[in-house]
């Protein structure tokens, strides 16, 4: 990848839109949502505050997390979609494996 985001900035790459409802339904193209959720490929130093220090990012290269419906830019590099999104778009981390299960 060839992207290095700026400031608080965070590139993700999106997960697979899905094809399939809980039913087993096809969804068209057209019916299908934008995903929620992905992968964090690569993350910027951080937030220059007022007071001149550096605020850090809270996600790390790796991590899943779940971001707004309408947030962030999409960027197409070198024929693949990328997300980039500001470290307060950033709605939450999965943790652990199994995502949806009851704790």
């Amino acid at each position: 990848m060839n992207l290095k985001p700026l400031h608080d900035r965070i590139i993700v790459e999106a997960a697979a839109k899905e094809e399939k409802t809980a039913g087993g339904i096809i969804l068209p193209d057209t019916a299908q949502e934008k995903p929620l959720k992905g992968t964090v490929l690569a993350v910027g130093p951080g937030k220059r505050l007022d007071s001149g220090q550096m605020s850090p990012v809270d996600v790390k290269v790796g991590d899943t997390v779940i971001y707004g419906k309408y947030s962030g830019t999409e960027a197409n590099v070198d024929a693949k979609d990328y997300v980039i999104l500001r470290a307060e778009d950033i709605l939450a981390v999965v943790e652990g494996a199994m995502v949806g299960a009851k704790n």
